[in-house]
């Protein structure tokens, strides 16, 4: 392990100082309030830290980003194209290393982990946090990285089952861990979301795409093809929407995600049901024209849920890289309308707006009726990420955020609404002023 670690007194001194404020404008943004936001959640931080670990000196401190998912709904798992962004919410981490074989892990809110880099298997009856961690140290052992061991104490503001990706914030701070502390930072913000996704697959045992991993590892508002999936195709796409006068707000519009696993399952499930038939493993592997040239031989086979979600893939696939292709020059009008489309088609293709099992609860599609009229015509809403519950995302003016938070909070409750930051960097080490 390459030890640059700092002394404990001089990180929290450094933090109580302003001593991190270049990097925390960076990922928080340059108002003074949020940088003192930033100092105090950091400053907390290091002092759990300190009492869960009261020998360990020298520490070393992380964060790692959620989410947003901006255009692509349910297209990463078909090799698809996303338009997606970091935020400004994110998991962040103090670490110390250990040398003793042993990654001791606590989470705010949760007991200790143990994971035994001695046993690197699979468990079978293991699941939740444990799972993820031996996964992505399983993965780093096969590239053939050493890790010595580390205790290390998180924290998140990325709300689990928020639709931001709190796993995926989770995944990229332990692979961004491991990395800078056991590998020399050589492994590739790639390679960790790779590594993220490696382990929620194999070890948590959730079919999960890439694209949460990705964005959160890499950063920034990004386009990604995932045509080879192996080597999706990623791209910074240079736009900033507050500048043309908009900001993205998500709302919890809550409901559990308990219990709909497989609702999720179901939508890669059936897209690619329809790709079989082709003779292909994904949506992507098809042409859309053989696609509606064939639906009546489809319907032989297939169901008419699945053929409509096969043609949803096929539209958002486009408008994916249509939307970005609209904020690159400046068109905020082809923006919106292409998200409106999104989410139309969201409702009624993909079909991803409530549980079948529960079709009196409908929190989705109340939220996008309370925002579509508070927004009329100036702005736009979809559903956010995975669906069935959860997330709503909306484009608001920004001269209209505060009274679009307060007209969302007054249906789903203080704190439900929420105005994002797009972060440019991922996973990342916080580096002080003069520290190299």
């Amino acid at each position: 392990m390459v030890v640059v670690d700092l002394n404990f007194d001089d990180v929290l001194h450094r933090v109580e100082n302003n001593g991190y404020c270049e990097s925390f404008a960076r990922l928080y943004g340059v108002d003074a309030e949020t940088i003192a936001r930033q100092n105090r959640r950091y400053a907390a931080a290091l002092r759990e830290f300190s009492r869960l670990f009261p020998s360990r000196r020298d520490v070393r401190i992380f964060s790692a980003p959620g989410r947003t998912e901006i255009g692509g709904n349910h297209t990463d798992h078909q090799h698809g194209r996303v338009l997606a962004a970091a935020v400004d919410l994110d998991a962040i981490a103090v670490v110390s290393p250990n040398r003793e074989r042993v990654i001791r892990l606590v989470s705010e809110g949760y007991g200790l982990i143990l994971v035994e880099l001695g046993d690197l298997t699979v468990h079978e009856s293991e699941s939740g946090t444990s799972a993820i961690v031996r996964g992505i140290a399983s993965r780093f052992a096969q590239m053939g990285v050493e890790i010595e061991g580390f205790d290390m104490y998180c924290t998140s503001n990325v709300l689990s089952g928020s639709g931001l990706s709190s796993s995926a914030a989770f995944e990229t701070l332990v692979g961004t861990v491991i990395s800078c502390c056991c590998n020399e930072n050589k492994t590739s913000p790639e390679e960790i979301a790779r590594i993220g996704q490696y382990a929620e697959n194999v070890y948590f045992k959730k079919s999960c795409g890439l694209m949460d991993q990705m964005v959160s590892s890499v950063g920034g508002l990004v386009t990604i093809d995932f045509r080879d999936i192996e080597n999706p195709i990623i791209r910074r796409v240079d736009a900033d929407l507050e500048d043309m006068g908009y900001s993205i707000c998500v709302t919890d519009t809550g409901g559990s995600h308990a219990g709909l696993s497989d609702e999720y399952g179901a939508v890669r499930q059936e897209m690619e049901e329809v790709a079989a038939q082709f003779g292909c493993r994904c949506l992507r592997e098809v042409s859309e024209e053989d696609f509606y040239r064939n639906i009546s031989e489809l319907r032989r086979t297939c169901s008419d849920r699945a053929i409509l979600r096969a043609a949803h893939f096929f539209g958002d696939d486009r408008r994916a890289a249509e939307e970005a292709a609209a904020l690159e020059r400046g068109d905020i009008g082809a923006f919106l309308k292409l998200v409106r489309e999104s989410g139309e088609s969201s409702q009624a293709l993909l079909q991803n707006l409530y549980s079948s099992s529960k079709p009196s609860q409908q929190p989705i599609p109340l939220g996008l009726m309370v925002s579509r009229r508070i927004l009329r015509d100036t702005g736009a809403a979809r559903v956010h990420g995975g669906g069935f519950a959860g997330t709503i995302q909306a484009f608001v003016p920004n001269d209209t955020v505060t009274s679009y938070i307060s007209g969302m909070e007054s249906i789903f409750g203080r704190g439900s609404c929420l105005k994002l930051r797009i972060r440019p960097a991922g996973g990342a080490e916080i580096m002080g002023e003069g520290r190299k």
